[in-house]
């Protein structure tokens, strides 16, 4: 008879600083994930590892033993026309006005390329691109395997809700760190992020590791750190990975929420929208295509001819959304007016973030309802003149007594000067192998 595994061992070797064994590894994230190991026990390793970190191998041993907690998806029989159809994916560390999924999924697709995106729901300041989809009259999240794979081999792109059989050790794991002050992790965030990504089994990966204040990472060291240890535990897996490092000092476009953010895509969608948003998906695009055996494709020119458009139709109708339904309107705006005349100079990624989660865009704890008409927009971009008494962010609620909170949210947040720089690039740096 087998003796039960004792997590007592990888706890103190931890905490001494220590490398754990694949052993111990193994051992602690299975005993966990089948109840075996002590919530207790397992919050005091997290700690350790806090603190004290892991090593490459750690980290992908780690990785490893939360993939085999569940299945692994398989996509490498789907076919079109007699082709097999290739896969990638595109993954974001969050941020705010971070509603890229929306037309980089159908963008991609409209080449032909597979896009299996499996997304989440929004838990404070950062929204969720479940939440923002479900805007959409009658648009549904949740697809069965069966119904993924089909709608994959039909459309090419599907946005839906990852199922509990995926890596569900990294559901009782990010569960136990949020109550325990063990999500500061380079090695837990990216074995956490990874393992979803593995198991899903696309063929090809890229990852948005967002840097700045509406961000987890606050420094470039650290985005660089994240983004180089998630490629290594993608490429070791026979994943082709790549991240680009991306700013979020300043929110992402000119809406923070649901249903606003939705618009906005269909604006970008649509050939227009808003010069970062563009920039963003575009990059992003082209990186996927590139992995997907396709260097040579131009993603702007399929936001021109109308064909990222067509597929993003074909996604939302084939999940039960009406493409042409108008888009949900708050009870309530609310204008905050420009104090000054001059130049856009700063706008605080994570007061708007906070702001548009206080109106009610989302949510303090898993499992609450969210509203699809809160959040923020914002009339100007870095750079641009502002004028006096004019409306320079708008907040968007059903509910009236939000409002108070969201602007002292946002005091502070808004400078204003006479002249300011043009606005840099929002691609800081690329991590990964050479592009063809």
């Amino acid at each position: 008879m087998t003796a039960p595994f004792d997590p007592i061992g990888p706890i103190v070797a931890k905490k001494d600083g220590d490398a754990l064994s694949d052993e111990q590894i193994r051992g602690v994230v299975a005993g966990f994930t089948d109840g075996t190991v002590a919530p207790e026990q397992m919050s005091s390793l997290l700690m350790a590892i806090v603190l004290r970190g892991m090593d490459r191998r750690e980290i992908a041993t780690w990785t490893g033993a939360m993939i085999d907690s569940g299945i692994r998806m398989d996509f490498s029989g789907l076919v079109r026309s007699g082709h097999r159809l290739r896969t990638a994916d595109k993954h974001s560390t969050g941020g705010v006005g971070d509603k890229i999924t929306l037309p980089l999924t159908p963008l991609v697709a409209s080449f032909g390329v597979a896009v299996p995106q499996l997304s989440g729901r929004g838990l404070g300041h950062t929204g969720g691109t479940l939440d923002k989809l479900e805007s959409i009259p009658g648009w549904r999240a949740d697809l069965t395997a069966d119904q993924m794979h089909r709608q994959l081999a039909e459309v090419g792109a599907v946005v839906c809700a990852a199922t509990a059989d995926l890596a569900p050790a990294d559901r009782k794991l990010y569960a136990l760190r949020d109550v325990t002050g063990t999500v500061a992790s380079i090695p837990l965030i990216a074995s956490s992020i990874m393992s979803k990504k593995i198991a899903e089994g696309t063929e090809s990966l890229v990852l948005d590791v967002k840097v700045g204040s509406g961000a987890f990472m606050k420094t470039l060291d650290d985005a660089r750190e994240l983004a180089e240890t998630m490629v290594a535990l993608g490429t070791d897996a026979g994943v082709t990975t790549s991240a680009l490092l991306t700013d979020m000092s300043t929110p992402l476009g000119r809406s923070a929420g649901n249903a606003v953010e939705v618009t906005e895509s269909l604006d970008v969608l649509a050939g227009g929208g808003p010069d970062d948003v563009v920039e963003l998906t575009l990059a992003l695009a082209r990186e996927m295509l590139d992995a997907a055996g396709l260097p040579d494709a131009d993603p702007a020119e399929h936001l021109r001819n109308g064909r990222a458009m067509d597929s993003w139709r074909a996604m939302i109708t084939a999940q039960g959304g009406d493409p042409d339904a108008p888009m949900p309107t708050p009870r309530h705006r609310h204008d905050v007016l420009a104090d000054d005349d001059g130049r856009l100079a700063e706008l605080d990624a994570l007061a708007v973030g906070q702001a548009a989660w206080l109106l009610g865009a989302g949510r303090s704890r898993p499992g609450e309802s969210v509203s699809a008409t809160a959040g923020v927009t914002w009339h100007a971009a870095f750079g641009d003149p502002v004028r006096r008494g004019q409306p320079l962010l708008t907040l968007h609620t059903d509910d009236e007594t939000r409002i108070p909170a969201a602007l002292a949210a946002l005091d502070g947040a808004v400078g204003i000067e006479s002249a300011v720089g043009r606005p840099g690039s929002r691609v800081l740096a690329r991590v990964g192998p050479s592009r063809a």
